[in-house]
């Protein structure tokens, strides 16, 4: 298969899809992989390792677009790429289609078949193409929260562990999946008293056992919610509904019963975020003032460690990648029940629900396409 490794164009993404290592292993399965011109500079990886890899180097995304089977993508296609994206051609990236309108008709129009990162689902529930960037966007929530109670930041001017004698920050973070487990943990780790929230009694039973013991896991309620953001210094949305739109779990009314300068952090945003006043912003101008609370939703938080980033979502997405450059896309899904998780968009119809329910928009099963 012909493989294209686009350069992200989305406003300061540095990351790339593929690392050199990757495409050295994708040229051993017999494929041919073309990767744009610099893609690979914001991670450190340069021209020369790419070639050293077997890999060919295209000079724009137009002739990368008009050659490749598939292509592939950290961050999603942008306006300026639709029309370049050719009828039954792959696109396998990180989509979040239920956050973007505009997005999923440009798909459905271009008759692609997009297969998303972030739907691919086990057998056993976990989204193996998300984890890796949740576990960045985790951690970096809770240094971000730190970061940004600085008075010189426009915070509270806390310290987020304290010190002896003084007490320590509160953080209270809703959803103990992936990405608040790993804020918890990290805000645990900077000396926070952290209140973990999930409504999944078997899951709270086990992070009752794993977490430190500044971590308080607790049922999730909307009045569990509102009795604690009132203490909280710090709060991070960490909440995700497979393939689907994030629920507002904090309103505007509950931005004023908040401490001035308390800061949040929605890591939901890129599923259009999970507090009622978050809207998506980036890493140059990455926070906003409502009503005195401080709020962080950069839509791309993973891309400011795009050297980590990186290698962790190519051991990821490196197995997917090569099963379907293999198989074909048809082949690889019907073998694979977490691949077909991934179908989304397929030549003109919505095959996720999430995203069919999002928009109001005619569902169908991908048992129902024609073979």
């Amino acid at each position: 298969m012909k493989v294209g490794i686009l350069k992200e164009i989305k406003v300061e993404e540095s990351r790339v899809c593929m690392t050199p290592a990757g495409v050295e292993i994708m040229v051993h399965h017999g494929h041919q992989v073309l990767v744009e011109k610099d893609a690979g500079l914001g991670s450190d990886f340069s021209n020369e390792e790419y070639l050293a890899a077997g890999g060919q180097i295209a000079d724009s995304a137009e002739e990368m677009y008009g050659w490749a089977d598939m292509v592939m993508h950290v961050k999603e296609p942008q306006p300026q790429e639709y029309e370049m994206i050719r009828e039954g051609q792959i696109v396998f990236t990180y989509f979040h289609f239920a956050a973007a309108e505009e997005l999923t008709q440009a798909m459905i129009t271009r008759k692609a078949i997009c297969i998303a990162y972030e739907t691919i689902k086990d057998s056993d529930g976990t989204l193996p193409l998300l984890t890796p960037m949740s576990e960045v966007a985790g951690r970096m929530a809770a240094q971000q929260a730190a970061k940004y109670l600085e008075r010189a930041q426009g915070g509270r001017g806390l310290l987020l562990g304290g010190v002896p004698g003084v007490d320590p920050g509160i953080v209270v973070v809703i959803g103990g999946g992936v990405v608040g487990t790993h804020a918890a943990r990290m805000a645990c780790g900077l000396g926070a008293k952290v209140y973990l929230l999930d409504t999944n009694l078997s899951r709270l039973r086990y992070l009752s056992e794993v977490m430190p013991e500044n971590c308080v896991p607790l049922m999730s309620s909307p009045a569990k919610i509102r009795e604690l953001v009132s203490q909280a210094d710090a709060v991070i949305g960490a909440v995700l509904l497979h393939g689907a739109r994030a629920p507002k779990l904090i309103t505007r009314k509950m931005l004023g019963t908040m401490k001035p300068g308390t800061v949040i952090v929605d890591v939901a945003i890129d599923q259009g975020g999970c507090f009622e006043t978050s809207r998506a912003t980036t890493h140059n101008d990455p926070i906003y003032n409502v009503d005195g609370i401080i709020h962080y939703c950069v839509a791309n938080m993973p891309g400011a460690v795009p050297l980590t980033s990186t290698m962790a979502l190519t051991n990821a997405t490196l197995p997917y990648a090569l099963e379907l450059a293999d198989k074909g896309w048809k082949v690889a899904t019907q073998k694979n029940p977490a691949m077909r998780e991934g179908l989304n968009v397929i030549n003109g119809k919505i095959t996720c629900r999430g995203v069919a329910e999002a928009f109001d928009m005619e569902y169908t099963p991908v048992e129902d396409l024609p073979g």
